[in-house]
């Protein structure tokens, strides 16, 4: 890597600690990014099935069904019997669950407040810019 890369490497590193150390996971151990995001996804949904995660995510039901079990032991959320086709299950998400989420939305809110309060107009837009950039480039995998 070239100095600009390992810089980079080096403050994306941070950011990414940063963020990780200051989100509030309810205080249950051993929630990581993918629960987070299934949760999330759960929560944004109202209310989904196993399958329509599994599908979302692209990854197999057997293995997103070990995520909800972690989730619904921990009760940040639930299942029901689905009420429309009773071989299914819909999940929700409970006061726990919306509790990680909202904590948060509120930690980016004021993070994206800070950074933009820090930066000119035409910075933000700029650091706005890369980073959409950024975000293809990752997506691409």
């Amino acid at each position: 890597m070239n100095e600009s890369e390992v810089d980079f490497y080096h403050v994306f590193t941070d950011l990414q600690c940063y963020i990780l150390a200051h989100m509030n996971k309810g205080n249950v151990h051993g929630v990581t990014a993918t629960h987070y995001n299934i949760i999330e996804y759960i929560y944004r949904k109202r209310q989904v099935t196993g399958k329509q995660i599994a599908e979302a995510f692209q990854i197999s039901q057997a293995a997103i069904s070990k995520q909800l079990k972690f989730l619904i032991k921990n009760k940040l959320i639930e299942q029901q019997q689905s009420a429309i086709d009773r071989r299914f299950f819909d999940l929700t998400v409970t006061d726990e669950g919306r509790y990680i989420i909202d904590n948060s939305e509120n930690f980016r809110e004021s993070i994206a407040k800070r950074v933009s309060k820090s930066l000119t107009d035409n910075e933000l837009k700029t650091l706005t810019l890369l980073l959409q950039r950024v975000m293809q480039v990752v997506k691409v995998e």
